[in-house]
């Protein structure tokens, strides 16, 4: 699977932002029926995803993938809004609120049969859900690391609608950093997501004139180990593709690493600059160059 670094919102009942999709700069987009459009406009964006979806031009040089954030299940929308996109063969579906790894096989179930029916290859549609916006979610993040889900392509996490569920005030400490439970909501995604082999996602930064900020905390977000970021404006997407990408100096040293044990095959760690670089250093060093190649 294709590296994705930035995940860009484009609300799906917008034709003005649709038309700027192949020159947003984001690895992704995803073309939102949720959050972003009004329910009195929900039946208009499926039309125009789906028109989206059949018309645009994947072929061209830096055209992003094509994900679709659906409604949730217990909204009763979801099944009408597979069916809306599905022929559009989107390269996956953003799953919001989901409670578990049962609530993916769900939606991985009614993909398998409407593939099917449009002719779509098997499995071609990929899902990421959105793991922890439910008070039960957290608790169940586990179950991704065992559960049979080949659709699974990432996982993300979200703040606000956990807020909600919570019916707290904020989400954010008196410093502005996450509070207590985001922040454990946060590492429990990230480390579910190693667990279950698939890249964790960033959730979103929300003040998009705030660069210094997106790329700070991007920058730490792929230092604890997310691959890339949900963003909610094309100027989010340089400073996110930038931060997840590592640097030329990175490279060099991965590379080095690399380069040394397979020297020495028969050694678990080996002196580079005066430091010793045993085993867990060459596997990070793969990954940084996997990152690039």
């Amino acid at each position: 699977m294709k590296l994705l670094r930035s995940f860009l919102f484009i609300p799906g009942d917008s034709e003005k932002k649709l038309a700027k999709v192949a020159g947003c700069g984001a690895d992704a987009v995803i073309l939102d029926l949720e959050d972003a459009v009004a329910p009195s406009a929900k039946d208009a964006a499926r039309k125009l995803v789906a028109a989206f979806l059949r018309d645009f031009d994947r072929d061209a040089p830096g055209a992003p993938q094509l994900w679709v954030r659906v409604n949730p299940f217990d909204t009763g929308m979801t099944e009408g809004d597979l069916a809306a996109v599905v022929p559009g063969a989107p390269h996956g579906i953003v799953q919001p609120k989901t409670n578990g790894a049962d609530c993916v096989a769900k939606l991985s179930g009614l993909l398998d049969h409407m593939e099917l029916a449009h002719g779509i290859a098997p499995g071609l549609i990929r899902i990421i859900p959105v793991a922890t916006e439910t008070a039960i979610a957290p608790f169940r993040l586990s179950e991704y690391a065992t559960a049979d889900l080949p659709r699974l392509a990432g996982l993300t996490w979200g703040a606000e609608d956990l807020a909600a569920a919570l019916g707290a005030t904020g989400n954010r400490d008196a410093n502005g950093e996450w509070g207590f439970t985001y922040k454990l909501v946060r590492s429990l995604t990230l480390m579910a997501a190693h667990a279950a082999g698939v890249p964790a996602i960033e959730t979103l930064h929300a003040d998009f004139r705030d660069e210094d900020g997106l790329r700070a905390s991007s920058r730490a977000a792929r230092a604890e180990g997310f691959s890339g970021r949900l963003a909610i404006h094309p100027a989010q997407a340089a400073p996110i593709n930038e931060s997840f990408t590592p640097s030329d100096e990175e490279v060099a040293f991965a590379q080095r690493i690399v380069d040394a044990f397979a020297a020495n095959p028969d050694v678990g760690t080996v002196g580079i600059d005066g430091k010793m670089v045993d085993i867990p250093h060459l596997k990070a060093a793969r990954r940084t160059l996997g990152l690039v190649d």
